[in-house]
């Protein structure tokens, strides 16, 4: 295995955080981005030159990328965290989730003339393959499936900033990594939190599926993406897809409460949007059989059954 310099744009974000240590740990030259001028010994802790970017400003973007010379780019850029989007707020995810929708557009073209500018030949970029596969056929869905674009919702412009991420990423020659919902160290608290009061129910039938990963193995799967310059859509997701009546009271009984309540879909949209009821009732979970197969990755966590228990053992 060859070392590479590889730019990592988020990388004292949930997963940068993961995955620039791991980097570092194969030899890799890690450069790592963060908004925040605080978190730049963090980044030089976890092994990486740290620098701080806007990834909304071009120039920003263009003059840290030059500086770095990287061989491979890796956008891990969002804004949902507390303290960049506030609390999360699923009846309106075009308000949430706007700065992130941005990111995802407008950065990934900033990201994408950076590279092109300085010759850099591979980028990996993060996707999303949570619940949000086409709502028609079965369960379970591959790469070949098309993303469920919801529209008509307040969610229907996140879901074409994905697409538009996506399809600018492929067209460019790289890879894109649907990870799944995420959990992992201090990745669903505020879900836990809800659990606990009750106050995260189930909805209707609770029939849709999630798909979700470990933080660490989306890390892993990352490293393997970059490191084989992979190309092409890779549902990062465990070996498990799972309707919300399975893994939700899973996760109130790991988290010591009380089996959620089940609410109707009329009192759910009414509290909680759109988003909310179709993740319960209609969402689609994805198959990982493709990044086995072409990247050789296999998930520490195959199941959140156990990665549940661990996190709130």
């Amino acid at each position: 295995m060859k070392a590479v310099r590889v730019f990592v744009a988020g990388g004292s974000g949930v997963i940068g955080r993961r995955l620039v240590p791991r980097l570092v740990a194969r030899g890799h030259q890690v450069t790592a981005t963060t908004t925040n001028a605080a978190k730049l010994g963090l980044l030089r802790r976890l092994g990486a030159a740290g620098v701080v970017m806007d990834g909304l400003d071009a120039v920003s973007v263009g003059e840290a990328v030059a500086r770095a010379r990287p061989d491979a780019i890796v956008h891990q850029m969002t804004a949902i965290s507390v303290a960049h989007a506030g609390r999360p707020d699923l009846r309106h995810p075009d308000r949430w989730f706007a700065r992130t929708n941005r990111l995802r557009t407008e950065g990934t073209d900033h990201l994408l003339a950076a590279a092109e500018a300085t010759g850099v030949s591979h980028v990996v970029a993060q996707g999303h393959a949570g619940w949000n596969g086409v709502r028609r056929g079965g369960w379970v869905k591959t790469e070949e499936d098309p993303l469920d674009l919801l529209e008509g919702t307040p969610a229907q412009v996140g879901m074409e900033a994905l697409r538009q991420m996506e399809e600018a990423v492929l067209k460019a020659g790289g890879a894109v990594l649907r990870y799944g919902a995420f959990y992992g160290p201090g990745a669903i608290d505020d879900q836990v939190a809800l659990v606990r009061k009750r106050r995260y129910p189930l909805v209707g039938s609770a029939a849709g599926y999630s798909s979700w990963i470990h933080l660490d193995d989306a890390a892993s799967a990352t490293v393997l993406a970059v490191e084989q310059r992979a190309r092409g859509i890779f549902n990062i997701v465990d070996d498990e897809p799972a309707p919300a009546d399975d893994w939700l009271p899973y996760l109130a009984e790991c988290a010591g409460a009380k089996r959620p309540i089940r609410v109707p879909k009329w009192l759910a949209r009414l509290l909680a949007g759109d988003q909310a009821v179709i993740i319960m009732t209609e969402g689609r979970g994805f198959s990982n059989a493709k990044a086995k197969r072409e990247l050789g990755w296999e998930p520490s966590h195959p199941s959140w059954r156990q990665g549940f228990k661990e996190e709130l053992a």
